[in-house]
Parts: C-alpha cells; structure tokens; sequence
C-alpha cells in the first residue's frame, strides 16, 4: 500500500520534475560545468546501502583544506533554499531505494555509532521528507533527530504521512533549518544507549571522535594500596649468630615455611 503510494507520488510528480531537472541541469552545466549530478553512499532500509542523488550545489575545491562554504554557488544555495537539489531523488524513490516518508537516509560512517535502539530508524525506508525534517530540519541536535524519527517508526500511519506531507509543503514555502548555526551540524552522539524519553535524549551528545580521545586522555584510577607482609618490602636485617650448643632436633618437628 505504502509502496504503491510512493509510486503514484512519484508519477505525478514527475510530470513537473522532469522538465524542471533539465533547466536546472543545463544551469549548472553552464555555471559549473559537469558532473551535474552529487552521488553519494547512504545507508537504507535494514541497513542495505545505496548511492543518493543529488543536484550539485558546489564547485570544485581551488586547494585541498578549502572548507564547504564557499564552494556553495548562488545557484546552489538557491536550489538548497528550496530544496531543489533533492529533486532527483525520485529516481532512488522510484528504484525502492527511498520512499516519499520516512527517516532521512544518514552517511555508513554515521551508521556504525547507532545503539541497537537507535537502529530501530533503519526498520523502514528512509525517505524525502519526514517527521523529524518538518520539526526542524539540520538545526536541531542528532539525538532529538534520531528520538523524532524513532517515534515516527513506532507511530507511522497513513494520517501522519498525510500530516508530514502537508508540513513538507509548509516548510518549502517558508525555508528554515537547512543548516545549523555557522553552516556546521551538530555533532553525532557518542555510541551510547539513549534514555527511552526524547527530553533526555535532547542533550547534544560529543561526537565518537571526542569521546575517544577524552577516553584516552583521561587519567587512569591510582592503583589500590595493597597491603603487603612486611618481607614482601626488602630484606630484614639479618641478627648476628650466636654459638648455640648443638642439641638434636626433637622426633617429629614441623618444619617452618617461609611466609
């Protein structure tokens, strides 16, 4: 039923798409030269990978350290503004890859860091828009975008889809979200199992990287002080012998370990 729906969204919005994906294609032949298309590998449903497409919205890099945001043309940040660059998703909806509902599809290296919980958001297809992009987009934290596509997974129903798809329409006139505060996303938590409430999830989390190396430097525990006996600290001065007279060991003595 859901998968029928996905198609027959993907029909009619065709009709208008595919035009418009050419303009926007020969634009950024013209602007950038090619590839027109972004290709890029994301995780799916249970856990399958698949390539995503993309319009580009960058040029190339002029030096190798050169950061993502200037790379951004005013053509792309135009079609990032309205969610254009999205457009050829359809095809990865039309392949099964994607549906028109659902958790956005994040990167593998992402994926490896998801609790057993958190994977619980591969049990469906990920999708071109859903719950957690109409409440907020790339401005809020991993783990309130994880909670918020969790709850989607246990609660989707065909009134919900109809209600996101309404916000999706909202969201596109009105644009926010697209990116966090300094054009970066908040990072993604640490591999940790999250609290069962989306409250106590909402805390942003250190990223895996941080974590390790906070590991790392933290300083380790002092060692406990054992007690030890006190032959086990050095040697014992050793008292000068005395001349005993020799007398025969009693039959029967115990023989005396050393401790």
């Amino acid at each position: 039923m859901k998968r029928g729906g996905d198609l027959a969204i993907t029909v009619l919005t065709g009709i208008v798409a595919i035009p418009l994906g050419l303009v926007i294609a020969l634009l950024i032949r013209c602007t950038m030269g090619g590839p027109v298309l972004f290709r890029q590998t994301r995780t799916g449903l249970l856990g399958k990978e698949f390539e995503i497409l993309k319009f580009r919205t960058m040029r190339d890099k002029r030096f190798p350290e050169e950061p993502d945001a200037p790379r951004i043309t005013r053509l792309g940040d135009l079609l990032r503004r309205t969610s254009l660059d999205e457009l050829p998703q359809l095809w990865n909806v039309a392949r099964g890859e994607m549906g028109v509902i659902g958790p956005r599809p994040t990167l593998p290296e992402q994926v490896v860091h998801y609790s057993h919980r958190q994977r619980g958001r591969l049990d469906v297809r990920p999708g071109l828009t859903g719950w957690a992009q109409v409440q907020g987009r790339n401005s809020i934290t991993w783990p309130e975008r994880i909670e918020l596509d969790l709850w989607y997974v246990r609660n989707r129903s065909f009134g919900l889809d109809l209600r996101i798809l309404l916000l999706t329409v909202k969201v596109l006139l009105n644009p926010a979200g697209i990116t966090a505060a300094g054009g970066v996303n908040p990072g993604f938590p640490a591999p940790t199992e999250p609290a069962d409430t989306a409250a106590a999830s909402s805390a942003p989390a250190a990223s895996a990287t941080t974590a390790a190396t906070a590991a790392t430097a933290a300083p380790e525990p002092a060692p406990a002080v054992i007690g030890l006996p006190r032959q086990a600290t050095g040697p014992r001065p050793v008292p000068p012998l005395r001349a005993r007279p020799s007398r025969p060991a009693p039959v029967g003595a115990a023989v005396e370990e050393a401790s």
